[in-house]
């Protein structure tokens, strides 16, 4: 039996010079240990392998996790750049009826949703009045206790600022022409203050997972007090 290594000098050099490569090479570590594993035969347990394969199973799920929380982080960093852009958009109008129409177009788009409603409960009847036709699909009067009604969809649970979830199909009163396309909705409640009524900003989307109830709700809260103080401007 010869003693000369069978391989070529060339590369034995290498690897010589570079152990790591073959170290870092996860595949050639494995055919390694399989290669050291037959010589022992079927025996011999090989304590050293199985510790090797359980720190490599660890280092695969911390690498998943690792690739999780940056793809979160990133997901949030977005969000929040997202929310500020259209905050700032929605603070531009100097007058009422722009401010409105920017929520259902340039504000709508900034947060990628496709419908944006502001629904205001009223003591009385607005059907004839033409300043409110107006402003078109984006305002809608409702009578009073509409909005505690429609967020607890006739379910007795408690009341949340903030609520995520997912629909068969929008309501009518709210949506109006789009609403069969709706599939999903934030609906943010607000307050004006003492002495008003409710309000409630309603977002639309077409997608049915882009919002649902295990979402997180920071964003939008803050987005909703933000609505909340431009609205008690416009309606002082």
């Amino acid at each position: 039996m010869s003693s000369k290594p069978d391989i070529d000098d060339s590369l034995r050099a290498r690897i010589i010079s570079e152990p790591n490569v073959i170290l870092e090479d996860r595949d050639l570590m494995r055919a390694l240990i399989a290669a050291n594993e037959k010589t022992m035969g079927g025996n011999i347990v090989d304590l050293r392998g199985i510790a090797m394969e359980r720190l490599e199973a660890r280092l695969d799920r911390l690498e998943d996790t690792h690739r999780s929380v940056i793809a979160a982080a990133y997901d949030n960093l977005a969000g929040t750049n997202q929310v500020h852009r259209a905050i700032l958009r929605m603070l531009d109008p100097v007058d009422f009826e722009t401010f409105l129409n920017d929520l259902s177009t340039e504000v709508a788009n900034v947060l990628r949703v496709d419908a944006v409603r502001l629904v205001l409960e009223a003591d009385q009847d607005t059907s004839q009045d033409k300043a409110i036709h107006s402003l078109g699909d984006v305002l809608c009067i409702a009578e009073p206790g509409y909005i505690d009604s429609y967020l607890a969809a006739g379910r007795n649970i408690p009341q949340r600022q903030i609520t995520l979830r997912q629909l068969q199909t929008g309501a009518d009163k709210i949506y109006g022409e789009v609403a069969h396309w709706i599939r999903s909705e934030a609906c943010l409640k607000l307050d004006f203050g003492p002495s008003r009524l409710p309000g409630l900003l309603v977002m639309g989307a077409e997608d049915p997972h882009q919002f649902s109830p295990q979402q997180g709700t920071d964003l939008l809260a803050f987005f909703a007090g933000v609505f909340e103080r431009a609205m008690r401007r416009w309606l002082s």
